[in-house]
Formats: C-alpha cells, structure tokens, sequence
C-alpha cells in the first residue's frame, strides 16, 4: 500500500511540474527592415529533456523546433506565404531564434514554448519598421529618408 501511495504521489508531482507554466509578458522588439533580431530564450543549455517550440501569428504556425532527446534541430521556413525562406536560425545551445534579412512582413507575435520539467512560455511582439520616403517636389527634387523611430 505504501508503494502505490509513493508511485502516486511521483505520478502526481510529475503532472504538476506538466501543467505548471511560467509565463512571461509580452516582450516588445523593434527592428529596422534590413536588420536582423534574435528572440532569446533566456536558457542558458538545453537539457536532454527538452523540447523548444517557436510559433508565430495567430495561427500559431510552427516555424522551429528543438528536442535533443529525438535529435529534432529544424526550422520551418515553409509557412505558406514563404516569409521566412532562408530567414531563420536556431542557436543550438540556447534555443534562441534570429530572423535575418527582416521585412515588414515579419512584424507579429511570436511565441516560444520550452517544455520540460516544467513549462516556460515567452511571447515576444515583434514590429518591423520600413524606411519612411517622401518626394517633395519644386524646382528640384528632393528626398527627404525620416526614421520612423524619431517621429
């Protein structure tokens, strides 16, 4: 009877440390267009246990992943729009995820889930800022390049 008391009560705090999430608020980053950024974990090894997903939109679409236990190391840069073709790198030891070459179009909310003896999610909202162009025209032209970040 013992036994099955301590078996449960292992079973139970495992469950536990499953539902149990650390969660974060929303990080906000702002990049220029050109620039690359990297959303970090704030891990400083992955263990064996661990698996790291990122996630992007409100789809949620799954763009990297980690899990050293089944040697999983990929990004998926194959959302349907191709947005993030060649774009994204991993770092293998942190999970940290940098987009290269950002666009506009990679403005939105990313989310990374690290799941292991317990559960950390970190939302991040990404905005990427365009060069802002105007043309004024008079007797010459001229062009007038305002950084969106100093209005």
């Amino acid at each position: 009877m013992f036994h099955m008391f301590v078996l449960f009560c292992l079973c139970f705090c495992r469950l536990i440390g499953v539902f149990a999430a650390e969660t974060n608020e929303i990080q906000s980053v702002s990049v220029m267009e050109g620039d690359s950024v990297t959303l970090n974990t704030d891990v400083t090894e992955i263990h064996e246990d661990d698996d790291i997903l990122w996630k992007y939109g409100a789809e949620k679409s799954l763009i990297a992943k980690i899990s050293i236990e089944t040697r999983v190391f990929s990004t998926y840069d194959d959302v349907p729009d191709g947005r993030f073709r060649d774009r994204l790198k991993l770092d293998n030891q942190t999970g940290s995820l940098t987009i290269t070459n950002t666009r506009t179009e990679h403005t939105g909310v990313y989310k990374v889930e690290i799941r292991g003896m317990k559960l950390t999610i970190k939302t991040f909202s990404v905005s990427v800022y365009g060069e802002l162009r105007i043309f004024v025209s008079s007797f010459t032209n001229l062009q007038v390049k305002l950084n969106p970040q100093h209005l």
